[in-house]
């Protein structure tokens, strides 16, 4: 108990020090928010009384102050560009993006546990071979192209998925999940090699320890020394870098999106730096940081349970 109260105090010390450095960062980009709203050739009496609506006017520290109050609050503001609330925004994006996030990270998963698998039974063979180099091209190649040829092969050619847009999941949650299959896989192909590298690596050092051997002079099954022995052995660190990449899609599924016309959550961070919706941007990125951290916290647990060697302390 100690343990996961010191990491929620961590976690919310780390998410106060990104608020300082998201406000920092985003109220010294170039451009005037109210010139940007109105146009150039707005009235200057115009301009003035929107920065003074919007407490553009107010010292930096009273601007900080009222973001801080409001995200307590749940009063995240109006986006300058939408014209909705924020929390609203975010609240129908984030569902929509969270269907990609685990999508991707289930496919991911799903490929990477058996490849590593087969490539560390057969170390130094033409599987171990065929695997490293399927895992090399997934690492070199940057997941806007896997979502090229994903929109080239089962959008153009095959027609079996639609090549952009989205269904809101909350009016048919299985046109969601074909909508945003493509944009999933693609994700989840560049996912895949660093899971699989990982699962090759972790289940070699396992596969040559002393109760393997003892589990095969008992003369058990092999299949059941590889997946019951071996890889509940190994899992463990697998499952922990894949938390730890649940930051990096996020940062990818801005591309993604964009790339698929997907209007989730990177979608929409996209336009606020676009429209410089300065409360917007600082939302998103709270929001994202925010669950990054949470889940990686949620698996730090999860290794307790998949690992009883493994205590909390």
């Amino acid at each position: 108990m100690t343990y996961v109260l010191n990491r929620l105090l961590s976690v919310i010390l780390t998410l106060f020090l990104i608020t300082l450095v998201t406000f920092a960062v985003t109220n010294i980009l170039p451009g005037d928010v109210a010139m940007m709203i109105m146009g150039t050739q707005s009235n200057p009496e115009a301009l003035e009384g929107l920065r003074q609506s919007l407490g553009l006017n107010e010292p930096l520290l009273v601007q900080y102050g009222n973001w801080i109050g409001g995200l307590l609050t749940g009063d995240w503001g109006t986006s300058l560009i939408f014209k909705k609330p924020i929390a609203e925004l975010l609240a129908q994006k984030a569902v929509a993006s969270g269907i990609i996030v685990v999508m991707s990270m289930t496919i991911a998963l799903a490929l990477a546990v058996p490849l590593g698998v087969w490539a560390a039974v057969h170390r130094d063979k033409w599987q171990d071979t065929v695997s490293s180099s399927a895992s090399l091209m997934g690492v070199s190649l940057p997941d806007f192209f896997w979502g090229i040829v994903m929109i080239l092969v089962f959008a153009r050619w095959l027609g079996w998925f639609p090549s952009s847009g989205i269904v809101e999941p909350s009016e048919d949650f299985l046109g969601s999940l074909h909508y945003a299959f493509l944009p999933s896989l693609a994700l989840g192909l560049g996912l895949m090699a660093h899971l699989t590298r990982m699962t090759r690596s972790t289940m070699t050092g396992i596969l040559g320890q002393e109760f393997i051997r003892v589990a095969r002079a008992k003369g058990l099954r092999e299949s059941t020394v590889i997946w019951r022995y071996a890889l509940a052995n190994a899992i463990g660190p697998v499952i922990t870098i894949a938390g730890l990449q649940i930051g990096y899609l996020f940062g990818s599924i801005i591309v993604m999106e964009s790339l698929f016309g997907y209007t989730g959550m990177g979608w929409l961070t996209y336009q606020a730096l676009l429209n410089r919706d300065l409360p917007l941007i600082q939302a998103t990125v709270f929001v994202i940081a925010a669950v990054v951290m949470i889940t990686n916290l949620l698996v730090d647990l999860l290794y307790v349970l998949i690992d009883p060697r493994v205590k909390l302390g």
